[in-house]
């Protein structure tokens, strides 16, 4: 009862328009007060939670997509695509996907893809014709593949919170991503042929190589950062900072689109931006000893080997809680609020703890498409100035494809264990 007053009175501050992490610390601080524990006592557990090597990665990685989006990498990519799969019925519905696939192999941020490349991607597909509906869903579908593929900000901090491997996640995060793409392609095809939409023209060959040698550097990230770790020259946070150092290289060396003042704002944003996740942490670092303290992970075990011994059946119940709640709440608090109640219920039941973390991810990836807090959705209606309720509703076709993917390696593992299990 404790526990449910206290995620009410957490959802009634946000209701009323406090942040995620600041009312989960004033709900924190109102138990701790309560039971008598003192205000440096809540101090020492916010900065113990924020005293973590791994969490390093996280700012890393949003400095990385923001420096991708100051600069022309984005650009080059997505031209890329274009000329890869351009020609195919749903032309530029197919770029956007495969843009979006290329991109995140250096971002690992669904947000970053959202705000920066999506404002490219429906610029072109207007002037090409499509119209707002079919531009905005598929790019905001698209904006959540990037951190299914390393490298992932969540994985990251699933990664931190389950103490499970990072660069393991990141292995079994790739054929989900790639198969995600898939069917967001296959499902840009069927409406292509519905609505007639137009087609590039064909590239040759030599363009195709010229925009490859173009876009090459940052197509190798994803090795370097794979590569690195497991060949034991860097950790996962070592590989974040390799991968800022790498966007910057490229920068100044090879495309030369990195101004002093650009450099300086994508800084503060990104401060800003890991100051937002920072003060969810410490929040979530009060909450923990919470639910610790009130036995809620126990009672949760309890409560699901009460409904089922089967491991499927609790992953699809994981499912269908992960579905629900995302609709209404953010992802990165559902992940750092869930995770550390759930992995230890999934280890009860025998549940890989990477391909739970996949799953949990997936399903949190679905969550930013989802109506009516999607914040994909707000993102890329931002950015394109496509009304709320139009992409709230041309979305939902969008859903079936990564539904249908987190049904597949739900039920087969191996689609997620296989490629980690080749480096072990």
């Amino acid at each position: 009862m404790i526990i449910l007053f206290l995620a009410s009175a957490w959802l009634a501050l946000i209701a009323l328009g406090v942040p995620i992490g600041v009312a989960m610390i004033v709900v924190s601080l109102g138990y701790f007060h309560i039971v008598g524990a003192g205000l440096t006592f809540a101090v020492r557990l916010m900065s113990d939670s924020l005293n973590s090597f791994p969490l390093l990665a996280v700012p890393l990685f949003i400095l990385t997509a923001t420096l991708l989006n100051s600069s022309g990498i984005s650009r080059r990519l997505f031209d890329f695509a274009k000329a890869l799969v351009g020609h195919i019925p749903g032309g530029l519905g197919h770029v956007n996907v495969l843009a979006s696939l290329f991109f995140s192999g250096m971002s690992g941020s669904a947000m970053a893809d959202a705000g920066g490349l999506g404002k490219m991607e429906i610029q072109a597909m207007r002037e090409a014709g499509y119209d707002d509906r079919f531009s905005g869903a598929v790019t905001v579908a698209s904006s959540m593949i990037g951190p299914l593929v390393p490298p992932s900000i969540p994985m990251v901090l699933y990664g931190v919170i389950a103490n499970t491997s990072i660069g393991d996640l990141f292995l079994a995060g790739v054929a989900p991503g790639v198969l995600t793409a898939g069917a967001l392609m296959v499902m840009v095809y069927v409406f292509a042929r519905r609505h007639n939409y137009p087609v590039t023209e064909r590239a040759s060959l030599a363009d195709i190589a010229r925009l490859f040698r173009d876009s090459i550097g940052a197509l190798l990230t994803p090795a370097v950062i794979i590569g690195g770790i497991f060949s034991g020259y860097f950790s996962p946070t070592e590989a974040a900072g390799i991968t800022v150092l790498y966007a910057i290289l490229l920068n100044l060396f090879i495309y030369h689109e990195l101004p002093l003042g650009k450099f300086l704002a994508d800084l503060y944003e990104t401060a800003v931006t890991s100051a937002a996740v920072g003060t969810i942490v410490a929040g979530v670092g009060l909450f923990g000893y919470i639910l610790a303290r009130e036995q809620a992970p126990q009672q949760i075990a309890e409560l699901f080997l009460g409904m089922t011994d089967n491991p499927v059946v609790f992953l699809f119940i994981v499912n269908a809680l992960i579905f629900i709640l995302g609709a209404f709440i953010e992802s990165l608090a559902i992940l750092l609020i869930l995770v550390p109640m759930l992995v230890p219920v999934a280890l009860q039941f025998g549940v890989d703890p990477v391909h739970f973390g996949v799953i949990i991810v997936l399903n949190l990836m679905i969550s930013i498409l989802t109506p009516p807090m999607g914040v994909s959705l707000f993102v890329v209606a931002k950015v394109s100035d496509i009304p709320i309720q139009v992409l709230a509703r041309a979305i939902l076709p969008w859903l079936i494809p990564p539904i249908a993917v987190l049904f597949l390696i739900t039920l087969f593992p191996g689609l997620v264990t296989f490629l980690p299990g080749l480096f072990h």
